[in-house]
């Protein structure tokens, strides 16, 4: 078995503590040409993997790739039983993790049916979209009210993405993004 460095037992240790494995951030006073070094002595032993980061969940980056993307540093298996802790008890740990998440995450309102809010919402989702006189004389809202519900009700409170754009001998017509339904 290979005798560990007092830096490398950190990255893998601090790594296996991080949601995924992820290595990085390394620790202070380690960069430049003493970092590569010391990563990549680890991943020719098998204990750090590079992959591609997910830049959308803020993952930090090792290094770019050139092509607008770049990777990331995990911990990997072999990684992990050089510091005494089987893979196993990783990925519980990181599930619990997971699920405590979910469960203190807060839950987005659902609006009542039969409400001004859910007719809004009801013409948003169609595929043609509703103009702003639609909105105005389904609901009986001033323009400016249902400017500000899409923004704050639907947008805010709900997480919902309404888009707007001019169409020809339509005028502006907003619609509830695709992504969304």
């Amino acid at each position: 078995m290979t005798k560990l460095t007092e830096t490398q037992s950190i990255i893998l240790s601090t790594g296996a503590l991080r949601p995924e494995n992820i290595a990085l951030p390394l620790p202070k006073g380690l960069a430049g040409a003493a970092a590569k070094m010391a990563v990549g002595k680890m991943i020719e032993h098998g204990w750090l993997q590079e992959v591609d980061a997910n830049l959308s969940r803020g993952e930090p980056l090792w290094r770019e790739t050139g092509d607008g993307h770049g990777t990331t540093l995990v911990v990997t298996g072999a990684g992990l039983v050089a510091i005494g802790i089987e893979p196993v008890v990783v990925k519980t740990m990181a599930a619990i993790r997971d699920h405590a998440a979910e469960a203190s995450a807060p839950k987005l309102p659902t609006p009542r049916a039969g409400t001004k809010q859910a007719v809004l919402i009801e013409m948003l989702q169609t595929a043609e979209g509703a103009t702003m006189d639609a909105i105005v004389a389904a609901t009986g809202w001033q323009a400016h009210s249902a400017r500000g519900a899409m923004s704050g009700a639907l947008g805010k409170k709900l997480g919902l993405v309404v888009t707007s754009a001019k169409e020809d001998g339509r005028g502006r017509v907003y619609r509830i993004s695709r992504d969304n339904a």
